[in-house]
């Protein structure tokens, strides 16, 4: 019986001809990866050159040290670390106006915009996440568009959970009083 080649089978194949060099590989992996790598970064820099920059630097890092790839998560996975590391690690040199929050109780205030009232087109929404800080946009789009846990965030942006869920309730806020006001801020 033939041993069925399965897409990790494939896929692990052509990380370990990219590890050896092999200049096709290189280029299958980046087609496979940049236009979802290039969209992750673009929500978290909020820019089309600075995100194919980011892109290529978190390309280049990833197959400069392909040897630390061990195999037990997925390439992808691991590549989409990389480059949220590199658009937050931009943003942050880029602009300093992080939005920092203390941790008071009072921060915790129920949402007064009916949420189930609202309902906008997909490119409102965008246009009116490119509008919020670069703090309350970059925890927005990790935690609801690629899915991160709020722990998880806290941990890459080196800020307590509680700064995470502040920023987290208030840009949703921001976001939604924007797209009441027709994305006019």
């Amino acid at each position: 019986m033939t041993p069925q080649l399965t897409a990790d089978h494939i896929h692990d194949h052509v990380l370990k001809a990219c590890r050896d060099g092999n200049a096709m590989s290189f280029k299958l992996l980046y087609e496979q990866y940049a236009r979802a790598m290039y969209n992750t970064s673009l929500r978290i820099v909020n820019n089309p050159a600075d995100a194919e920059d980011v892109l290529q630097e978190a390309f280049l890092d990833a197959f400069r040290n392909l040897e630390r790839f061990e195999f037990r998560s997925g390439f992808g996975s691991w590549l989409k670390r990389i480059v949220v590391n590199k658009s937050i690690n931009y943003v942050r040199r880029k602009n300093s106006n992080w939005i920092e929050l203390q941790d008071h109780h009072d921060l915790f205030v129920e949402n007064e915009i009916d949420e189930n009232e609202m309902e906008f087109k997909l490119e409102e929404v965008r246009r009116c996440i490119q509008k919020l800080p670069d703090g309350y946009r970059t925890i927005l789009c990790l935690h609801l568009i690629e899915n991160y846990k709020q722990e998880t965030i806290a941990d890459i942006l080196g800020v307590s959970h509680t700064t995470v869920r502040t920023q987290y309730m208030r840009a949703k806020k921001k976001l939604l009083e924007l797209l009441k006001q027709g994305g006019i801020s």
